[in-house]
């Protein structure tokens, strides 16, 4: 058995979850809803994880799994709807997949190249919630964001919050973030510089 299942109506599904990744990378810490249809994942990976999943890998995607989604279910899900080869490796992964407390140090993912800086990984970062305000809301700053932008993610750690804010000295290299909660997504590329609000 295949663990998981694709969208209902793949290329209407994907154009929408893509439009979403765009609008939420164009406008860093905005809340962007993906499309009603999420995919049956393979557990433990949530829907909106998945959906991102099948949207942009393909078989030119290695993918690093956090160890709490690097199960059967999850690889195997992923090979047979993406076709990605799953890499243990974080620096040769195009598409790194964790829960915040599994990250870890940034710069163990690839972080680009002076003359390929987009030869590095997308984290996606699977957690509970994602909001506009909260007790320990980050103050983002940067390209696409017209004066600061405020997003609170109640389980990200203080120590991977540094880390992004040290990843955005790395420009045009870095890590580039997705956050998936729900139905929900936000974006932090590397340019995005974040700090306590």
């Amino acid at each position: 058995m295949i663990p998981g299942a694709g969208f209902r109506e793949p290329p209407v599904a994907a154009q929408g979850h893509f439009r979403a990744l765009l609008d939420a990378m164009a406008h860093p810490g905005r809340i962007v809803p993906l499309m009603a249809e999420q995919p049956e994942p393979p557990l433990p990976m949530e829907g909106a994880a998945f959906a991102v999943a099948l949207t942009l890998l393909d078989h030119e995607t290695p993918v690093w799994l956090g160890p709490s989604l690097h199960v059967p279910a999850v690889a195997d899900g992923l090979r047979f709807h993406c076709g990605c080869p799953i890499t243990a490796d974080p620096a040769t992964a195009a598409f790194a997949f964790a829960v915040p407390e599994e990250v870890g140090r940034l710069d163990r993912f690839a972080q680009g190249t002076a003359d390929y800086p987009d030869r590095s990984t997308t984290l996606v970062l699977q957690v509970r919630a994602l909001a506009g305000e909260g007790p320990r809301a980050m103050r983002l700053t940067g390209p696409g964001i017209e004066t600061a932008h405020m997003l609170f993610v109640p389980d990200v750690p203080d120590q991977l919050w540094a880390e992004l804010a040290a990843n955005a000295d790395l420009y045009p290299l870095g890590v580039d973030l997705v956050v998936v909660a729900g139905g929900l997504i936000a974006a932090l590329p590397r340019s995005t510089r974040v700090e306590p609000a």
